[in-house]
């Protein structure tokens, strides 16, 4: 029998344009087969070092039941939550929209995932 012990956080959606990214500027290749990728919030970037880190996503919860069924995704970190005094960044990824397409049923929604 294995363990395994997700962290918990919110997620939302993003859309283009995608670049330029904190990881690798203009380079197209720096995105996934399928665009499935994610920026992370502060405490996740580590002053760049999640740059190219994967993690597996799952929708558990949210308003009016936006989870596909337990669905996971792998995504890729390309970029960084870039936030201002005058937004608040409460999410811990922002989505491309063929990520979280792949997880929840409603693009704008804001969701509860666990990651590992």
């Amino acid at each position: 029998m294995s363990l395994i012990l997700a962290d918990v956080g919110t997620a939302a959606s993003y859309g283009p344009p995608y670049i330029p990214t904190a990881c690798d500027g203009n380079r197209r290749e720096q995105f996934p087969p399928g665009n499935i990728f994610v920026a992370v919030n502060e405490g996740l970037w580590d002053n760049g070092a999640a740059c190219g880190r994967r993690y597996r996503v799952r929708c558990v919860s949210g308003i009016n039941k936006p989870c596909k069924g337990g669905t996971s995704i792998d995504v890729k970190v390309v970029d960084s939550i870039t936030c201002t005094k005058s937004s608040s960044c409460p999410h811990t990824f922002h989505m491309s929209n063929e990520a979280f397409a792949a997880i929840s049923r409603f693009p704008h929604a804001n969701i509860n995932i666990e990651y590992i």
